[in-house]
């Protein structure tokens, strides 16, 4: 076949010519384009290449006349951001290379400063440390009072604790006699007992090396430092504790003595590292309040533990009468301040109606004053008591343990107090007492007059109106502090401490009752005034009234007894064995109503002074008073003296 053959040679005389759709022709451009497009388009994206940056560590440091020791050289080149783009991305370091890039730069660091500074290293073992005891004893928060068996058994148990101070570090003792004329006699017990203690206390060799050093000061009204440089030798304290002289010239300033001999014994705690133990001997609070919580802060600061050989404070009470001897053999009566145990009185005082209560005068709180046995708690020693007064009334410490005063710092224990209305009321009505009674004298309750003349019915009527005005004055007051007290009710019952407990659950009851007879009284005699009684025997003179079991003043009245007898069975069935108990029983002990009874009496006693024919002559004996200077007492009992 020959190149030059035609199309129809080819395929033949029926082949014809082979022409595309249209419609193909279309949809291949169409095609085309949407390719030709997405190719355009991909090739106008740019991807960027990342890269990831590895920061080479190198633990050499650069010569040293490159880099100055002292001031390091930081790299200004600003790195990629490594994570996301959250708020919280941050520059880090992964652990491992942060703790070996920290280590190495502190090493050279530290030969770097090492080289070039001489810094001094401080001499921290000339700082006074505490001792073990310090560190191990348990603080506690409500008191550290001890009965330690008289002035014999304190100092006995003083040594333990100087014994217990030696095994850990040199000590100092410092001895803060008063100088009253009540201590002298304690002054000299203790001064034999001194020279024994430190006697045993050598033989247990913890008191070797002159490990054990003493020093005395006196005070009253103001302190003196007796031995200005320590005692080695226990025969030279106790003449020198014999050597004391008394003086009753001025008050006893406490805690003043205290902070004075506390900085002038300071150094032999900051500088030659010793314990410094202060023994405080008296038998008062202390005259000077206002130095309390300073003499509290330096000791606690320096670590300068107190103790106090002293006796107990009257229950409720700030001042007693106590005898003791003079040196000179003179037995006098002296007011002393030896309370009270707790900073804000918690006890409302009311006297009692229709019952001897002499024998709880002097009655024992089982705790030492306040500011005294606090010092000694927040300084971590302990309040021994030697005496517990002359009160009939002693209870047992295990039980009173539980009935402690508050000794938290003041600003704890006045919040606690606020918050609880009870608490508040408790020692607002205390104030209103105390205040009324200096004032108008209306709330030291004295026996009313139960016996009235009934001669005709002018007489009745006059003696009637005359008993009932200091009685009047009473109940408006009673009223006044049942009010008072009424008010903290409702938070009696978010009272947890027992103390408080049967403290405000006494007050209201014994003013319940008090206030129930003084109305019944009134009312009892407002009553006769208007309707005198007739006698049912004719020889009988005279009207009694008696206490009676039976209130017959009103309903209101009776409601009265009823709340009152349920406080004080709250108190005598919660608290058995506890001053408060004894309180609720003596008021319990007296019914609360009254009914009248009629006796006869006989006129003043006549005594025949003659016999003259007229007959015999007879004059009225009364009872001699006493004009001018006061008589002595029949009993020999000795005179009155403040001390």
């Amino acid at each position: 076949m020959s190149s030059n053959a035609s199309h129809a040679d080819i395929f033949g005389p029926k082949a014809e010519t082979y022409r595309i759709p249209r419609s193909l022709l279309l949809a291949c451009l169409v095609s085309f384009a949407l390719h030709f497009g997405v190719f355009i388009t991909l090739g106008l994206i740019r991807f960027a290449q990342r890269i990831e940056v590895f920061t080479s560590i190198s633990s050499e440091a650069e010569e040293e006349h490159d880099v100055d020791p002292i001031q390091p050289k930081f790299d200004t080149k600003v790195s990629d951001q490594v994570g996301t783009d959250s708020e919280i991305a941050m520059f880090t370091a992964t652990q491992g290379v942060s703790t070996h890039l920290s280590r190495d730069m502190q090493f050279e660091m530290e030969k770097s400063v090492d080289a070039t500074l001489d810094v001094p290293i401080p001499a921290i073992d000339e700082l006074p440390q505490p001792s073990k005891t310090d560190v191990l004893a348990t603080v506690s928060t409500v008191g550290t009072t001890e009965h330690a068996g008289g002035v014999e058994g304190a100092v006995d148990r003083l040594a333990w604790e100087i014994a217990n101070s030696l095994r850990e570090k040199k000590t100092l003792v410092v001895w803060l006699f008063d100088v009253s004329p009540s201590l002298s006699i304690r002054r000299d017990k203790i001064a034999e007992r001194v020279e024994n203690v430190y006697k045993q206390l050598t033989q247990l060799n913890v008191g070797a090396d002159m490990a054990l050093k003493s020093a005395v000061a006196v005070f009253g009204e103001s302190c003196t430092i007796v031995t200005d440089k320590p005692l080695d030798d226990a025969s030279e304290l106790v003449s020198t504790v014999r050597a004391i002289k008394s003086d009753s010239s001025g008050n006893e300033n406490t805690f003043a003595a205290v902070l004075k001999a506390a900085r002038h014994f300071l150094p032999f705690r900051t500088e030659m590292r010793r314990d410094v133990m202060i023994v405080i001997v008296t038998d008062e609070e202390g005259s000077d309040p206002d130095n309390l919580e300073q003499a509290i802060v330096l000791c606690k600061k320096y670590g300068m533990r107190c103790y106090c050989v002293g006796d107990s404070a009257p229950f409720g009470r700030k001042n007693v009468e106590v005898p003791f001897q003079m040196e000179d053999g003179e037995k006098v009566i002296g007011v002393m301040q030896k309370g009270p145990e707790s900073k804000y009185a918690e006890l409302v005082r009311l006297g009692f109606w229709g019952t001897n209560s002499h024998d709880l005068d002097d009655m024992s709180s089982g705790f030492g004053p306040y500011g005294l046995t606090r010092l000694c708690t927040e300084t971590n020693g302990l309040y021994f008591i030697t005496d517990n007064g002359r009160g009939h009334h002693q209870f047992d410490p295990a039980i009173m343990r539980n009935y402690a005063p508050d000794y938290r710092p003041i600003i704890a224990l006045d919040r606690d107090i606020r918050l609880n209305k009870s608490k508040l009321a408790l020692i607002e009505a205390c104030s209103d007492v105390e205040r009324e009674a200096q004032n108008r004298k209306v709330l030291s309750i004295a026996m009313p007059r139960l016996d009235f003349r009934s001669d005709n019915d002018t007489v009745l009527r006059r003696e009637l109106t005359e008993a009932q005005k200091p009685i009047a004055d009473l109940d408006a007051s009673l009223d006044n502090l049942l009010r008072r007290l009424e008010e903290g009710e409702k938070d009696r019952a978010k009272i947890k401490e027992a103390r408080w407990r049967a403290s405000y659950d006494l007050a209201i009851g014994r003013t319940l009752a008090l206030r129930v007879r003084a109305f019944g009284y009134n009312s009892m005699l407002a009553e006769m005034k208007a309707n005198p009684r007739k006698f049912e025997n004719s020889d009988n003179n005279q009207w009694r009234l008696i206490p009676s079991k039976e209130v017959s003043s009103g309903g209101s009245v009776k409601k009265m007894a009823s709340k009152a007898d349920e406080y004080l069975s709250h108190v005598i069935d919660d608290h058995p064995g506890t001053p408060w108990a004894l309180l609720a029983e003596r008021e319990k002990s007296v019914p609360m109503g009254w009914e009248w009874k009629e006796s006869h009496y006989n006129p003043n006693p006549v005594v025949a002074v003659g016999n003259q024919k007229a007959g015999p002559k007879f004059i009225e004996v009364e009872t001699p008073k006493a004009k001018g200077k006061p008589q002595k007492p029949m009993n020999n009992e000795p005179p009155r003296r403040d001390i």
